[in-house]
């Protein structure tokens, strides 16, 4: 285990939300297509280096930006926060825990203002902003809806080594904790966490990172995730449907992963629920329940659990890739032909046979 991360002595900045996600491209006509094309995000702005999206029901000016580099990736975890003294507060508490901080007053990307950039303890690009441009909100440009519309952004999911330390340290930045994954020797192998009122605005999953395991999209129905796939399927790509699609016991959300151009994972996702009563309970699930990360207990295809995209530093350079020295949730419930799966033999269950327990 390594050494904890310590409580600044400053306020911790008040996020509201998960905002957008910057990644790195190799392609960006392909990432076009992909984003665009496929799953119907809008384009607010473009230009030969950068493309900006936004979700139907957004207002800021964008939620991804496709940027064109040498090396697929991920450059920021972007969150809005209450304020524009929030920033100088994200400033500070980064500054107080030992992190390299960047402040631009201009912003990083077009649309937003001043803005803060910090190699987080976990090793991750997080942005804190509260200025942005606003643009027209398309809930009822009905002439522009797609069958699989999404409709805003939902979460981030970074893999990190140590999923605790992690945890406390999000904890300590605010965020509270909805459900999570263990076993019965208390290793936790995952942790979802939110700010808004819905069951996560990251999550933390256990492996080797840092890495983003996949930034995710929620459309209104599952009817809509289901003609994404019959989208992707007639246009000859159903290749880069990787999971789902299908039911989460976690976070209860209808969901499907698919992989853009370049392996970046994306998740569309609908159905969770409210999560902002103060005393709302955390849900802890045991590792070996093959229903946490499915309802209807379909195995998780091992690329699932040991693909991700890298992470940038602040100078653009990927960030070296720690290996995860407790048991993974692969190792522990995947067998070796990839589709095993495991329940514990005093969980009240009975009259199934649902695998041997590792």
């Amino acid at each position: 285990m390594t050494t904890p991360v310590p409580t600044p002595s400053v306020p911790a900045p008040d996020i509201v939300r998960c905002a957008y996600m910057e990644i790195v491209v190799t392609d960006l006509a392909r990432s076009r297509e992909f984003y665009v094309d496929v799953l119907g995000l809008h384009v607010t702005e473009e230009d030969d280096d950068a493309i900006y999206l936004r979700s139907l029901e957004e207002f800021i000016h964008h939620n991804l930006v496709l940027r064109r580099g040498p090396v697929a990736a991920v450059a920021a975890f972007a969150y809005r926060v209450k304020s524009p003294a929030e920033v100088d507060a994200a400033e500070a508490y980064y500054r107080e825990l030992g992190c390299r901080t960047e402040r631009r007053r201009d912003g990083f990307t077009k649309g937003v203002g001043d803005s803060v950039r910090v190699e987080d303890p976990l090793g991750f690009p997080y942005e804190f902003f509260y200025d942005v441009q606003h643009v027209e909100r398309l809930t009822q440009r009905y002439d522009l809806y797609s069958a699989g519309e999404l409709v805003r952004l939902d979460h981030f999911n970074q893999v990190t080594p140590d999923v605790p330390r992690g945890r406390a340290y999000l904890e300590d930045l605010g965020f509270r904790v909805s459900e999570d994954i263990q076993d019965s020797d208390g290793v936790t192998y995952a942790v979802w966490m939110h700010r808004k009122q819905t069951v996560h605005d990251t999550a933390l999953t256990g492996g080797n990172g840092p890495r983003m395991h996949h930034v995710a999209f929620a459309t209104h129905e599952k009817h809509n995730i289901i003609q994404i796939c019959d989208k992707m399927g007639a246009l000859r790509i159903s290749d880069r449907i990787e999971r789902g699609p299908g039911r989460h016991g976690v976070s209860n959300a209808f969901y499907l992963y698919i992989l853009d151009p370049d392996g970046h994972r994306v998740e569309i996702y609908c159905q969770d629920y409210y999560t902002g009563d103060p005393d709302n309970p955390t849900i802890t699930w045991d590792v070996h329940d093959n229903q946490r990360r499915d309802w209807w207990g379909n195995p998780v295809v091992p690329s699932w659990y040991s693909e991700a995209s890298l992470v940038l530093d602040l100078d653009g350079n990927p960030q070296p890739v720690v290996e995860r020295e407790e048991r993974s949730e692969m190792a522990v419930t995947v067998g070796a032909d990839g589709f095993s799966y495991t329940r514990s033999k005093d969980d009240g269950v009975e009259g199934f046979k649902l695998g041997t327990q590792l």
